[in-house]
Order: structure tokens, then sequence, then C-alpha cells
């Protein structure tokens, strides 16, 4: 609204008005992205950096559907996708008793409610119905809600019928749609660490024998629908009119102790010192479980608490 010297007071009050609240907007609009990239501290420490890049055929296998995946000429970088047939899968060459294992993850935008990318430690096919397993997911989600990492630990499965995990999940810091970023898994006697960019979001420590998983794993990959529980306890199921769900890996990387290796093998170390994490990877992970964590096991309260004694 455009005002001239003579006109009356209040048209001038009304423009005044007016061009403050679009200043105000504007000043909001600038603001609202710089929240959103909002970062963690420093932690100080990559351990992504000690380990090169594989190509796929160094260090993985595919498992199951083959006819839904794509490696790039370079054989360093894989996509799996879904649709109503079938999703897909790959699983490492060897099996590990300890180790650093990551990828680099992509995940497509829009709707994928139900469409769970995973990369994570198994034993499932050797101990079916009593397995151990470590898991990074990508839950997806509805447009306008952001997707959900979640991380979990499963010690010797299901075998008295029920299924006991440890779930933390976050809503990130990034958009996981934008850019591929790293996701990580330490796995050591002592203690199991998760990362995403080398930033621990997580950690889970050895108590005892029965709440520790001690036995060999395998790395895998997949794209799975998980309509049941994925996306807001199974509220939004996979659409399949949005087909096919794609998600891409990069920058594989494994390190450390092979089921074979022999017994002077060392451990991957969490941190500079080795085993227990820097002051400054402390404060990223604390950072991170503050600004990023938006569900924990031990704090639920309809969990029966016997199952957790590490709680």
């Amino acid at each position: 609204m455009a005002t001239r010297p003579g006109d009356p007071p209040a048209q001038q009050q009304a423009a005044a008005l007016l061009l403050a609240c679009t200043l105000a907007l504007l000043t909001l609009m600038r603001l609202q992205p710089c929240v959103a990239q909002q970062q963690p501290p420093s932690p100080g420490y990559y351990p992504s950096g000690m380990f090169r890049s594989l190509a796929f055929s160094e260090g993985y296998r595919t498992l199951w559907g083959s006819q839904h995946q794509t490696l790039s000429p370079d054989g360093k970088s894989l996509t799996l996708w879904m649709d109503r047939s079938s999703g897909s899968g790959f699983k490492s060459a060897r099996a590990y008793r300890n180790g650093y294992f990551g990828a680099s993850v992509r995940v497509q935008p829009g709707y994928t409610a139900g469409v769970n990318t995973a990369f994570y430690l198994s034993n499932n096919e050797q101990y079916p119905g009593h397995h151990d397993e470590i898991d990074m997911e990508l839950l997806g989600t509805v447009p306008g809600e952001p997707y959900t990492l979640q991380t979990n630990v499963y010690v010797r499965g299901s075998g008295d019928g029920t299924i006991v995990g440890r779930e933390m999940r976050f809503h990130l810091w990034f958009d996981p749609t934008a850019a591929f970023h790293h996701y990580a898994i330490t796995w050591n006697p002592d203690q199991i660490l998760f990362l995403v960019d080398d930033v621990p979001i997580r950690r889970y420590q050895r108590m005892t024998e029965a709440t520790f998983p001690d036995r060999e794993m395998w790395a895998y990959g997949s794209i799975w629908d998980a309509s049941d529980w994925a996306t807001d306890g199974g509220r939004y199921r996979a659409d399949y009119q949005y087909q096919p769900f794609v998600s891409r890996f990069t920058d594989l990387k494994i390190g450390g102790c092979a089921a074979d290796a022999s017994t002077g093998c060392q451990p991957v170390p969490a941190s500079p010192s080795g085993s227990e994490l820097s002051p400054q990877q402390e404060a990223a992970m604390r950072w991170a479980q503050q600004n990023s964590m938006v569900y924990y096991y031990c704090l639920d309260s309809s969990r029966d608490r016997a199952l957790y004694p590490e709680c």
C-alpha cells in the first residue's frame, strides 16, 4: 500500500503496519532454513576415514531381488528399489565378530510410508528365531513429515516367543532425501556405537552376556515393505501408486575382525583413546539425543522393564 505526504494519518499508519508485517515475514522466511540446517558439534574423531570405499563385489553379494538392483559402472554404488512384486537386499560375503560397518545412503522424497531402507548386522539365517541383530533403518513417511531413523538391538531374537527390541529413534538434523549421508555401526566386544556422518548418536554398552550380541554376524542392506509398523505404528502403509520406491547405497566400508580372523585381530577403536568416547564425542552424542531423539525404549512406561535389565 503506497502513501503520499497528504494522505490521512490512519492510511499512513495502515501502510506502516503492512510494511512491518511484510518485513517480519521476510525475516522469518530467511531464518527458517538456518534452523533446519543446525548442525551438531564436531565429534573430533572420524572413523569413516580409516577405511577405503569397497567395490560392491569386494565385500557383498546380492541376497534377494536381483532384478531390483542396479550397480554403477565403477561397481561402488548400488541402487535398490521396491515395487508391488518385490524389494531387494544384499549381504556381506564374510561374517564378522566385531568391526566398523558403514554405508552412505540416500532415500527418495514424497510418499514413502511403510518403506524400510535398512543397513544392519544380523545372523538370522544361522539362528532363525534366536538371532542377534543391530539395525539402522530409515523409515518412510508421508509428505510434510520427516523420515525417522530407527536404531535397534536384538539379542537372542525371539527364542522365548517374545521379541525384545531396544529401539531409539531420531528425526535427523538434515533431510536424508537431499543428499547422501554416512550411516555406520561400530560393534566391539564392550559396546555398540551408532554413527551418522561420524557423529555418535547412540551408545549401547555391554552389561551382561544376555543383553549383548556376541555371535558372528553379517552386514546387510535392503529395501522392503514394513507397512505393519514402520510409519506411525502402521497407520500409513506402502501405497504402490507411488512405486517404485528407490534407495541408493554407496561408500560401502567394512573394517574389523572376520569370524575366521586370528585371535590377535584387534577391534576398531571407538575413539582416539580406544574404547571410552572422547569429551568431543560425548558432547556431539548429547547434542544429537537432545535435539533429534524422538523415542527411547528405556523411557517407555508401557514396556515390561523386567525384559530390559540394562535400563
